[in-house]
C-alpha cells in the first residue's frame, strides 16, 4: 500500500520521531509499504515521518545510481533507531531534493562520511561508515527523524528566496506525481 507523502507545513515533520521497538504492531508492512511508496515517488529514500508515522525508522536505495558507482548495486537498507556517531571528511555540495519538498531542489554541503549505529529489519545491530552517496542518502533521511529538512541547512538569503514556494506547498498548490497529505489549515 502506498502512503502519502506528509509535505511541509505538517508539524509531524518538525517533531523528534519516537523510539520502535521490536514488537511494534505491524512493523513488517510499514517497512513494506514505505519501499513501496518511496518506489513510487522516484525517491532515493523516505523517513517514517514522512508517511505520517513519527517512528525512528528510515529506509535507503542508491542502487539506482549503480551505473555511474557499481559499488551501489546493493545498497539497499532499512535503518530503525539510528544514531549517528559522527560525521567527518571532506564537506562536498550536491543538490538535493525531498518527496516532503516537492518542486524544491537547492545545493547542500554535507560531511563526507557518517558513522552510524541502528538496527535492521531484523532488528539486528550494525554499526557502520557510509560515505558518498549513500551517506548523504543517511544524512538527509536521519534529519528527517530529528525534525530537520534539508532547507534547514540553507543560508538566510536562499531561505527567503523560496519562501513562495514553501508557502503553496504548505497550501497544497503543488501537484507531483505522487500522492501527498496536504497539512491541515489552522483554525
Amino acid at each position: 500500500m502506498k502512503y502519502p507523502v506528509t509535505v511541509y507545513g505538517d508539524p509531524l515533520l518538525r517533531r523528534k520521531a519516537e523510539s520502535v521497538d521490536k514488537d511494534h504492531e505491524g512493523l513488517a508492512e510499514i517497512i513494506e509499504n514505505m519501499w513501496e511508496t518511496m518506489y513510487y515517488s522516484d525517491g532515493a529514500g523516505l523517513a517514517a515521518p514522512q508517511v505520517g508515522l513519527s517512528l525512528r525508522i528510515f529506509i535507503a536505495d542508491a542502487s539506482a545510481a549503480a551505473d555511474e558507482d557499481p559499488e551501489l548495486k546493493n545498497f539497499k537498507k532499512v535503518f530503525i533507531n539510528p544514531e549517528i556517531i559522527e560525521t567527518y571528511g571532506d564537506e562536498w555540495i550536491m543538490n538535493e531534493g525531498c518527496l516532503s519538498l516537492p518542486e524544491i531542489r537547492e545545493d547542500i554541503k554535507r560531511p563526507d562520511k557518517v558513522k552510524i549505529r541502528y538496527l535492521d529489519e531484523n532488528f539486528e545491530s550494525h554499526e557502520d561508515v557510509f560515505e558518498g552517496y549513500p551517506g548523504r542518502i543517511i544524512q538527509h533521511e536521519y534529519d528527517h527523524l530529528e525534525g530537520v529538512l534539508f532547507i534547514d541547512h540553507l543560508s538566510p538569503l536562499k531561505k527567503k528566496l523560496i519562501k513562495n514556494k514553501l508557502r503553496n506547498i504548505a497550501s497544497g498548490k503543488v501537484v507531483p506525481h505522487y500522492q501527498i497529505k496536504i497539512p491541515a489549515k489552522k483554525a
